[in-house]
């Protein structure tokens, strides 16, 4: 247990999927898992332990931000002895091209903040996913015909939505990274998987697209993302 989890050691899976909204965790566990069980509600973030096809994971929720996902993937890495996480998320489009409901596959996490200097002392603000978790999602896209776009993240502060000049910080990211969409919380997943010799990746459905004054409602962004959550759980059971 932790300040922040009150399950037991054992009752979460070695493998989970996250969601930053609890509801969405909720909903998957009631409409894809067996025998799930609740194993934590501390401040209202849902931990759900379960079956999929006979594999046991757990869905959790992280809330929003680096911070909040710096807490409970740590703690689910550190004390709880985890071993893959797959983040699933919504996204705001920065390039053109992109268009609602696309799927993004996360290559590396770039952020301006100090989460690595902060934790360790570091000068870090760009981080890889899991080669070995996307080569599994890539199968299992193919498998599935399921189309999906690979690329760099932006990992931001601030809701992208409300920057005064939203290009200004794309244009300061540094030449190594090309920047697809936004979010905010891969980088402290990627870092905290990085830090604890685990693996961890992340799937995230276009849900805003500015330049179109485009985007879903939040009913649609809990329960209208099946087909990522479908391609991280059939990713998640391979061995």
């Amino acid at each position: 247990m932790t300040p922040h989890n009150e399950a037991k050691l054992g009752e979460i899976a070695k493998k989970v999927l996250m969601a930053g909204d609890p509801l969405r965790v909720k909903y998957i566990a009631e409409n894809y898992l067996e025998d799930y069980k609740l194993v934590n509600q501390v401040r209202g973030m849902y931990c759900y332990t379960g079956k999929y096809k006979n594999k046991e994971i757990s869905v959790m929720a992280h809330g929003m931000g680096i911070p909040s996902m710096g807490i409970y993937s740590y703690e689910l890495f550190h004390y709880y002895e985890v071993e893959q996480i797959i983040r699933i998320g919504s996204c705001g489009a920065i390039v053109d091209e992109l268009n609602l409901n696309d799927i993004i596959l996360a290559d590396k996490s770039y952020t301006e903040g100090n989460y690595a200097y902060n934790f360790d002392n570091k000068e870090c603000h760009i981080v890889k996913s899991s080669e070995e978790i996307n080569k599994k999602i890539e199968q299992v896209a193919k498998e599935q015909k399921v189309e999906y776009i690979k690329g760099d993240i932006l990992c931001n502060e601030c809701f992208d939505l409300y920057l005064p000049d939203k290009d200004a910080l794309i244009k300061r990211a540094p030449k190594e990274v090309n920047l697809l969409v936004s979010e905010m919380e891969t980088f402290a997943l990627f870092y905290n998987a990085k830090r604890e010799n685990k693996k961890a990746t992340c799937l995230l459905t276009v849900v805003d697209v500015p330049k179109e004054a485009k985007g879903l409602t939040p009913e649609e962004r809990e329960t209208a993302l099946n087909q990522m959550i479908n391609l991280a759980l059939e990713t998640i059971i391979k061995d």
